[in-house]
């Protein structure tokens, strides 16, 4: 995975506000200081026995993971554990004293009204979701349920549920629509109606979300705000998985973008815009499990596009919107001689002006082949106007959105700078010893911002 440094300036270049961590990684709270970015940090599922049963535990993490990085880091929330009630059930018992325990680590040091405290849950939890008015909780799990929205609601936090239509759909055995199910617009007559009340709802992410508050109205909790903290569509199957393929994981995303952002709420809540974290930033190829565990990510490792997504009229949310915004650089591990003889042919045949790159100009350092051939290969994609095949150079080009001007070289395309601040992705090395974690991320939209998460790959 790209080093922390690296995934911080991906974020920067996708104007993301924010980003959570499914763990709270020193290298990536490090890499986020002084940027600004919203950061939600989490306790490993594999902490929480310690932590629940032990406050002095529990101060020493909220001490080492987040007093020692706030507020340069801007830390506004901690995730106890992620979806515990599936994952690690035999931790549920502690998981509300875990929650409480970093609540007050919070409050003695005075940090509990900046960052608050909550858990997700997997939305399998809510049995009998349609109708929606009809929902409730796993009984099973009320002795935890209970108590843990009492601290959800004193605390002014959110339940926090991942929501997967994808996997409701292919669970459906075909009784949920495929465009009920990609937030497709929907005919009237197409849309499910709640029987009880008469509610039409055009979508499952909708449904889901309601079938979460009427489950806590069924515990008598009515003022808890639901964030939903996963959700979003594989982009790449396995034979049997026919509907996880690039056109509905851009049109899924996409769809769940303009929704969250339009504020239409849901039928239960109108006019109320749901936090949403979309899963995920990045693809992880060596992720075990069927082919679309490794492919829900909207970017590839190197920051390469894995689809642009479709928001022409909706603002400039992401800044892969656009291919204009769009960058050529030369490949990780690209073979160095053919590196060099692309890099001939794009400052000779190709008639790119390669004096930038002379020794004492802006861009001859570094001095190795990759760097100029990534600073040749922009230059011919900008000069044939980004057209497609314009980036290969032989395989060893590649379309990334990361702009790759450093220090005064500002390469063609670029104005050399984002918000306001120049960029340089010079990184040490990626077999570097330094805290590089495995990153699972997703975004979040929140009202207009983007939020971003990590998941540390052993959950």
């Amino acid at each position: 995975m790209p080093h922390p440094t690296q995934v911080v300036a991906l974020l920067k270049a996708q104007q993301i506000r924010h980003v959570r961590l499914y763990d709270a990684d020193r290298g990536m709270l490090v890499a986020l200081a002084n940027t600004g970015i919203q950061v939600m940090v989490s306790v490993p599922n594999e902490q929480l026995l310690g932590i629940g049963q032990s406050n002095s535990t529990a101060a020493n993490w909220v001490s080492h993971n987040v007093v020692a990085h706030y507020p340069a880091t801007n830390i506004t929330a901690i995730c106890v554990g992620s979806e515990v009630f599936t994952a690690v059930p035999n931790a549920a018992s502690v998981l509300v004293n875990s929650m409480k325990f970093i609540q007050s680590a919070l409050v003695a040091s005075n940090l509990d009204r900046q960052i608050k405290v909550s858990t997700p849950l997997s939305s399998s939890i809510i049995l009998d979701s349609f109708p929606p008015s009809q929902a409730f909780f796993n009984k099973t799990w009320n002795p935890v349920l209970i108590p843990m929205l009492n601290f959800l609601q004193s605390t002014g936090s959110h339940l926090m549920l991942n929501i997967y239509p994808y996997y409701d759909y292919m669970q459906s055995n075909g009784v949920i629509p495929l465009d009920y199910a990609l937030l497709k617009p929907l005919a009237p007559n197409k849309e499910a109606v709640d029987a009880n009340t008469l509610v039409h709802y055009s979508n499952v992410f909708d449904a889901m979300i309601d079938a979460a508050y009427f489950a806590m109205d069924f515990l008598n909790f009515t003022s808890v705000p639901v964030m939903v903290t996963e959700s979003g569509w594989p982009s790449k199957g396995d034979s049997n998985e026919p509907d996880a393929t690039l056109d509905n994981a851009n049109t899924y995303n996409s769809n769940l973008i303009r929704h969250v952002l339009n504020k239409t709420g849901t039928p239960k809540h109108p006019g109320i815009a749901v936090s949403t974290y979309i899963y995920e930033l990045y693809n992880e190829d060596l992720k075990p499990g069927p082919v679309s565990e490794k492919n829900w990510g909207l970017f590839n490792a190197n920051g390469e596009p894995v689809y642009i997504l479709h928001l022409t009229g909706s603002g400039l949310v992401l800044a892969n919107d656009t291919t204009n915004q769009t960058y050529c650089t030369a490949k990780q591990g690209a073979d160095p001689k053919m590196l060099q003889a692309a890099l001939d042919w794009a400052c000779g045949p190709g008639k790119v002006d390669c004096s930038a790159m002379l020794q004492g100009e802006p861009c001859y350092q570094p001095d190795n082949v990759f760097a100029h051939a990534t600073y040749a290969f922009n230059s011919y994609y900008n000069q044939m106007g980004k057209v497609p095949g314009s980036c290969d150079f032989n395989g060893v080009a590649a379309i990334t959105t990361t702009n790759p001007s450093h220090g005064t070289c500002v390469f063609p395309g670029s104005t050399g700078r984002m918000n306001g601040t120049m960029v340089n992705i010079t990184a040490p090395s990626m077999n570097s010893t330094s805290s590089a974690p495995s990153v699972r991320d997703l975004y979040n939209l929140c009202s207009t911002s983007f939020l971003v998460l990590s998941q540390s790959s052993n959950l």
